[in-house]
């Protein structure tokens, strides 16, 4: 997969460079390429930002340096996506959907976010996702595009070490994911559950869904609901 990320921050991506995210792209598995969004200004001062239109605080985002960056990045297949508080939540079925993608583009916004033409334009020739990782904001899209492409990169077949270990995971299967323990089987007076001990697989996938019920219930009744 390629991925493309355009960013005034692009030494806020160096984390890529780590743990699995870091052994995918060395494996070619992943082409990720950073894109600072101030390189396609033409102005002394490098400005990517000016006042709204209609008053209001803040600084909106021009879409002129964000035009010349997409047009150079975007191509047929290419899926842009854009944080934004206003956009839809991001789940775990779309990660498994972006996964099965060959290109995603990622538009960093920052302060009042980016001129809503850039996405009314794009719209006209791509997939445009407008995404939000939950209900509440951040200074700025970085953030949420690392948690994307986490939660969609280890999708990928061949990045997880075990493929298995995804099959069990919260959320795959509507449910929260189950406790888990390892050793010692006692840690400050508190025991691992007798029947994860015993070796009856029937017993434990019983005990295991019915611990991701209790759980799901209990913090995430929505998923429920769905």
């Amino acid at each position: 997969m390629k991925v493309d990320i355009v960013t005034i921050f692009p030494t806020f991506f160096d984390v890529l460079d780590v743990s699995l995210l870091g052994k995918a792209a060395a494996t070619k598995l992943v082409d990720v390429a950073i894109h600072d969004l101030r390189d396609a200004t033409t102005d002394v001062h490098k400005s990517v930002d000016d006042t709204p239109y209609g008053g209001g605080a803040g600084m909106v985002m021009k879409p002129e340096p964000w035009g010349v960056t997409l047009d150079g990045l975007l191509e047929d297949d290419s899926i842009l996506l854009v944080p934004s508080p206003a956009g839809v939540v991001f789940s775990q079925d779309m990660a498994r959907e972006l996964a099965a993608g060959s290109h995603l583009v990622f538009a960093c916004g920052r302060y009042e976010g980016i001129d809503s033409r850039v996405v009314e334009h794009y719209q006209q020739t791509h997939r445009v996702i407008e995404v939000s990782l939950g209900d509440y904001v951040l200074n700025g899209g970085e953030v949420a595009v690392l948690a994307i492409l986490e939660a969609t990169l280890r999708l990928i077949p061949g990045f997880v070490g075990n493929p298995e270990s995804l099959v069990e995971e919260s959320h795959e299967a509507g449910l929260l994911e189950y406790p888990s323990y390892t050793k010692p089987r006692s840690w400050r007076g508190l025991d691992v559950p007798e029947v994860l001990l015993g070796g009856n697989h029937e017993a434990i996938r019983q005990w295991r869904y019915e611990r991701s019920l209790e759980r799901t219930k209990r913090a995430r009744p929505d998923l429920l609901e769905d």
